[in-house]
């Protein structure tokens, strides 16, 4: 009988254009997502006045305090056609952009409200990481002509790849599990094309449309897929790297 609902789903178009825009999200958050922090983190490191270092973190770390209903309200509010980044527009360029009912800038508008809220939290771990660095590694480096990027790139970086690895293999653990509250607060049915995802497409066939056994054959399929991704991220790190979960 559960073999039933797997069938409607693999032949279910709008699972499909789920899926894709799943992968595609999915995908764009670990590019943008992943490496800011590191970026952020590497930065905030060079800063030698503490009470300005102490002053942007503190900056960086409010969104994610925020909750996801007040950040997906200053996106709407933001980006509306009367919204901020319009007023920008039509000054600069003359023109206004429906951003919100547009599909092609709903991945845009996304991602970007990711790093803003993900960046300064997720640059903590990696801060940590950078304080257990040998001063000396440095020292060493200074004496034989390195400047500071070719410290950050030959001391620093090769110091912190085992939180960065293993951050990383749990990114990929979550790679299907792209964030639903936003999406589900900030898409509308004229951006589904490239902002309805998988946990979206679940909380409407299942929920709304009470179709629990559909909704659970395709979580099932989604858990699969996430198991797989962190498997295969762990083996192929510990292979390569040296460095794994287990």
């Amino acid at each position: 009988m559960g073999f039933k609902y797997i069938t409607l789903f693999i032949n279910d178009p709008s699972f499909w254009q789920a899926f894709q825009n799943t992968i595609t999200l999915g995908v764009l958050t670990l590019l943008f997502c992943f490496p800011m922090p590191i970026i952020f983190a590497l930065m905030l490191n060079e800063l030698r006045s503490q009470k300005f270092k102490k002053f942007v973190q503190t900056v960086a770390y409010l969104p994610h305090f925020m909750s996801v209903v007040i950040i997906a309200g200053m996106i709407l509010q933001n980006f509306s056609m009367t919204g901020t980044v319009n007023q920008i527009a039509n000054t600069v360029f003359g023109t206004t952009v429906n951003f919100t009912q547009d599909a092609s800038w709903f991945r845009p508008m996304y991602i970007s409200s990711e790093v803003w809220q993900t960046m300064g939290w997720g640059a903590i771990l990696y801060l940590a990481a950078l304080t257990r660095v040998d001063e000396s590694l440095y020292e060493a480096a200074r004496i034989d002509g390195a400047n500071r990027w070719q410290q950050t790139w030959h001391v620093t970086l090769p110091a912190i790849r085992p939180t960065i690895i293993t951050l990383l293999i749990l990114n990929i653990g979550t790679f299907m599990a792209v964030g639903f509250e936003k999406i589900l607060l900030i898409y509308n049915p004229l951006n589904y094309a490239t902002s309805d995802v998988i946990s979206t497409y679940l909380y409407r066939v299942g929920l709304e449309s009470s179709n629990f056994s559909y909704a659970a054959a395709i979580g099932m399929f989604e858990s699969v897929i996430g198991l797989t991704l962190i498997l295969s991220a762990n083996a192929i790190s510990r292979r390569l790297a040296g460095t794994s979960l287990w």
